[in-house]
C-alpha cells in the first residue's frame, strides 16, 4: 500500500512555492477561545486560500506532478484531463489548479452540495456533473468517467500526492509557530489530518495532533475502536465538508501511525464555533472549517485534552459556507441565547386585542419578527385564541420584562421556545 513520507510533503511544499496558486496564509491570536480553555489559542486561517480552503494544496500538488511526469519524454501518456468528486472544496481546488495547467477538469459534487460551492467550482472552469443525494454516490459516478488514459483521477482524500500537498499546511503551522504543543485538525475522509500529522510528527514530535469529528460523521474514532474501517452512506453533520462517510486505507493507516488522539464534537458545539468565530474573530468560516475550533468549545473535549498553559492552533480549513446553512446557525444561536423567542398570548378573539399586545411588546422595545393567529387548537375553548409571536429580544432579563408587560395587562403569556428547550434537555 502506497504512504505519504515527510519527504513527499517537502517536495510538495516545492512545487506549491514558487505557484501563485496556493498563498501562505496567516495566523492570528484568539483571545475568546483562549480564555475559554486556558492556553494561548492561535488560529490558522486556511480558509483564506483564494478558492476558500486547504483543499488547493493537495489538488495543485497532484495536478502539477502529474502533468509534469506525463507526455513527450515520458513513459506516461499526456494529461489533458482530470476527474474528481467532492462536497464542495475539493472541487474548487481541482478546478483551479486544473486551469492553471491548461487542462479540462469535470468535478461530480452530491446534489446536496451547497449551492455557492457549486457555482464557484464553475466559475474555476470545471464541468461539474450532480448526482446522489451524498458524497459516495458522487464518487461512485466519477469513478465512472475515467474513460482513457489521458484522465487523471483526482481523490479528495485516496491519493499520495494530495495527502502530501495538504500535508504542507502542517509544516507551515511548524514555522509559524514555533513550539506549538496542540494541533488541531478536522478529520473527514483524512487527507487533511493525515498530511498534517505526517509533517508535523516528523518535523516536531512532541507536538501533539489531535482529529476532530463530528458525532454524525464520527467514522475515524469507530475506525479506531473497531480497529479495520467502518464507513457511514449518509453522514449526517452541517459540517458538510467532512461528511465524506469513511476513511480510505491509505489515511487511515497514515492516521494510525501519527495521530495522538481523536475526540467527537456535536453539531451544536460548530454552529457555537461558527458564530463565535464571526462575531469575535471576524472570520465567516464553514462547518468543516469550524470543526477544530468547536472542540475548544466542547466540555468534555477540553477536559480530555488538558489544554491549560499550551499553544494550541486550530485549523480554520474552509470559509465556504452557504448562505441558507449561515441563517440555520445564525437562528439556532439567537434561540439558544434567548434573543430569538416565541410567545403564545392566550386572548379572547375580539377585535384590537392583537393590537393591544403588539403595543404592549413594542413599548419594551422588543422587535416582533412574525405573528400567528391560532383559533383550531382542539384545546381552545370556543371564542378564545393563541396569538403566537416571533420576538428579537437582546437576552433573558429582555425577555423577562417583555413578559412582566403582557402579564400585567392580565393576559396568560407562555414562552414556548424556553418550554420547548427546558423539555427536550
Amino acid at each position: 500500500m502506497s504512504s505519504v513520507t515527510i519527504a513527499d510533503v517537502e517536495a510538495a511544499a516545492d512545487r506549491l512555492e514558487p505557484a501563485a496558486i496556493v498563498q501562505r496564509t496567516p495566523v492570528e491570536r484568539s483571545r475568546s477561545l483562549s480564555e475559554r480553555c486556558g492556553a494561548d489559542v492561535r488560529l490558522k486561517m486556511e480558509h483564506l486560500q483564494r478558492t476558500g480552503s486547504f483543499k488547493t494544496r493537495g489538488a495543485y500538488n497532484a495536478i502539477s506532478r502529474a502533468v509534469a511526469e506525463s507526455g513527450a519524454g515520458t513513459d506516461a501518456p499526456e494529461i489533458d484531463r482530470v476527474v474528481a468528486a467532492s462536497a464542495g472544496n475539493h472541487a474548487q481546488g481541482v478546478a483551479l489548479a486544473a486551469s492553471g495547467a491548461g487542462i479540462d477538469a469535470t468535478v461530480v459534487m452530491p446534489e446536496s452540495a451547497p449551492a455557492a460551492k457549486i457555482e464557484a467550482t464553475r466559475g474555476y472552469g470545471a464541468e461539474v456533473v450532480l448526482r446522489g443525494s451524498a458524497f459516495p454516490e458522487a464518487m461512485a459516478h466519477a469513478q465512472t468517467l475515467i474513460d482513457d488514459p489521458g484522465t487523471r483521477f483526482v481523490h479528495a482524500f485516496d491519493d499520495p500526492d494530495v495527502v502530501a500537498g495538504q500535508g504542507t499546511l502542517g509544516l507551515e503551522v511548524l514555522e509559524q509557530v514555533p513550539g506549538v504543543d496542540t494541533v488541531l485538525v478536522p478529520v473527514g475522509g483524512g487527507g487533511l489530518a493525515g498530511g498534517v500529522a505526517t509533517a508535523v510528527k516528523a518535523r516536531s514530535p512532541e507536538t501533539r495532533v489531535v482529529g476532530v469529528q463530528t458525532e454524525g460523521a464520527s467514522t475515524l474514532s469507530e475506525s479506531l475502536a473497531a480497529g479495520e474501517l467502518v464507513t457511514r452512506g449518509e453522514p449526517d453533520t452541517i459540517a458538510d465538508g467532512i461528511a465524506t462517510g469513511g476513511l480510505s486505507d491509505l489515511t487511515f493507516g497514515l492516521l494510525e501511525e501519527h495521530l495522538d488522539e481523536v475526540v467527537v464534537v456535536s453539531d451544536d458545539d460548530v454552529a457555537s464555533a461558527i458564530l463565535l468565530l464571526l462575531e469575535r474573530a471576524k472570520q465567516m468560516i464553514e462547518g468543516a472549517g469550524a470543526t477544530a475550533a468547536a472542540a475548544l468549545l466542547n466540555d468534555g473535549a477540553v477536559d480530555v485534552l488538558d489544554l491549560a498553559g499550551e499553544t494550541v492552533v486550530p485549523l480554520l480549513c474552509g470559509g465556504n459556507i452557504d448562505v441558507t446553512t449561515l441563517k440555520e446557525v445564525v437562528t439556532h444561536a439567537l434561540v439558544d441565547r434567548d434573543q430569538l423567542i416565541e410567545l403564545s398570548v392566550r386572548i379572547d378573539d375580539t377585535p384590537g386585542t392583537m393590537g393591544e399586545i403588539t403595543t404592549l411588546i413594542g413599548g419594551e422595545r422588543a422587535n416582533i419578527r412574525t405573528v400567528r393567529h391560532e383559533r383550531s387548537r382542539p384545546d381552545l375553548p370556543v371564542g378564545d385564541a393563541d396569538l403566537v409571536f416571533e420576538v428579537e429580544t437582546n437576552g433573558p432579563a429582555h425577555v423577562d420584562r417583555v413578559l412582566t408587560a403582557v402579564r400585567e395587562a392580565g393576559y396568560e403569556v407562555e414562552w414556548t421556545t424556553r418550554e420547548a428547550s427546558v423539555t427536550h434537555d
